[in-house]
């Protein structure tokens, strides 16, 4: 069954559900959701009494809000604790800590983090709430000497971002420390069968633009990503899964390969694929595959036959936040035609409301291999070429505006 929720659910999220008549419990955020378009509802209570009565039901949701529910309607069951397991990235270190011997982490309340001593921690480490969600409040601290600035930083995140989301989705209560990796990362979506076997869904390069950066601009994939990582992955979720009874269960998860190909999980997210509906929805732009369809009918990707199709490409998400520096108000629109005709091929367009969510959108696109500077170029822009000011703020402003384009 699926639990729908906002933020956002995609029209290829709904479509699929309609397709294939898949159950969606009827809670009122998802009847708001759905419309005047015809689900399959299946009732709160009985959905409850069901999960309770057949724990293994493979369950989808396509947004940590709904998580809640979960928690709430299934407490006879063990899936509240599987899940908080994988949402506190403090406890999870904790049930990975075997294999990691020697990684450094450590968690700390957030009103302790002013005051706290860190000259004796190793450098460079990364401090991000234990529940946490969308780089918020994310940072890299490379010397003693920055902490004061990086405290500062969260404690605007958290004021900035506490209306946004509920507590089960991001909790600034609590932080965790740990040692950072250097290396590659990448994020994948996959799901545990009934028989406890992970299944690989798609995986995907987490572009930065330095070793400091931990924005969430760029993601991409292609057949040769997936061909040298899935092996690698493939035993890390084995891994897991002698760790943590998963059946009949959805993750997207995050993780960093060193130098020697060791993979270090960076964070990993129950019950659901990538948020608002990106990762999941790729796999289907990128490759064909309907992940929500793959994961209810216990499906696996014929990869050997999809790359024959696809060699020479690669796809990319791409997050459309404003980083232009432009404060909301003053933006009277973002011009999506313009940014359209920078790229080679477009897949999908996905445009947000900024004033709500304080990103203007996500981009999927298809490269040509050799063509990689949209992506670069993307990746570095601050995004101001596409703001559009409002008519009060366009005189000086836009002119400010210009100036700062052309010193890009």
């Amino acid at each position: 069954m699926i639990l729908l929720d906002f933020p956002y659910v995609s029209d290829f999220l709904i479509q699929t559900i309609i397709d294939n008549k898949f159950p969606v419990i009827a809670t009122k955020e998802a009847k708001q959701i759905a419309g005047n378009k015809t689900l399959n509802w299946i009732a709160e209570d009985a959905a409850a009494r069901y999960l309770k009565e057949n724990p293994n039901t493979p369950t989808y949701t396509n947004s940590e809000n709904s998580i809640s529910w979960i928690q709430k309607n299934t407490q006879a069951t063990e899936l509240p604790e599987i899940i908080e397991v994988f949402k506190n990235k403090y406890k999870f270190r904790k049930l990975v800590k075997e294999a990691y011997p020697d990684y450094f982490f450590e968690s700390v309340d957030v009103e302790n983090l002013r005051n706290m001593d860190v000259s004796g921690f190793r450098f460079p480490f990364i401090i991000k709430p234990a529940v946490g969600f969308f780089s918020i409040a994310v940072y890299k601290v490379d010397r003693a000497e920055d902490w004061t600035e990086t405290v500062a930083k969260i404690e605007n995140d958290i004021v900035k971002t506490q209306s946004l989301y509920p507590k089960e989705v991001i909790d600034n209560t609590q932080f965790i420390i740990e040692q950072f990796i250097p290396g590659e990362e990448y994020a994948f979506d996959c799901y545990f069968d009934k028989d406890g076997k992970p299944v690989i869904l798609n995986i995907l390069h987490h572009v930065f633009t330095s070793e400091n950066d931990v924005s969430d601009r760029v993601y991409t994939s292609s057949p040769e990503i997936i061909i040298m990582l899935h092996g690698p992955i493939h035993d890390f979720l084995t891994l897991i899964g002698s760790k943590i009874k998963l059946r009949n269960f959805p993750l997207h998860v995050e993780i960093r390969m060193d130098d020697s190909g060791k993979i270090f999980p960076i964070e990993v997210n129950p019950m659901r694929f990538g948020g608002w509906c990106t990762t999941g929805d790729l796999a289907w732009f990128a490759y064909g595959i309907n992940s929500y369809e793959h994961f209810f009918y216990s499906k696996k990707p014929d990869w050997e036959s999809i790359f024959k199709t696809r060699k020479g490409k690669k796809y990319s998400l791409i997050l459309l936040d404003n980083t232009s520096g432009v404060k909301s108000e003053e933006i009277e629109a973002f011009d999506y035609d313009a940014l359209l005709m920078d790229f080679e091929k477009p897949l999908h367009l996905r445009k947000i409301d900024l004033d709500k969510f304080g990103v203007f959108g996500f981009l999927f696109t298809e490269t040509t291999q050799g063509n990689e500077t949209e992506l670069t170029e993307i990746l570095h822009s601050d995004l101001k070429k596409y703001v559009r000011l409002k008519p009060d703020n366009k005189s000086q402003r836009q002119v400010e505006l210009n100036s700062l384009v052309k010193n890009d």
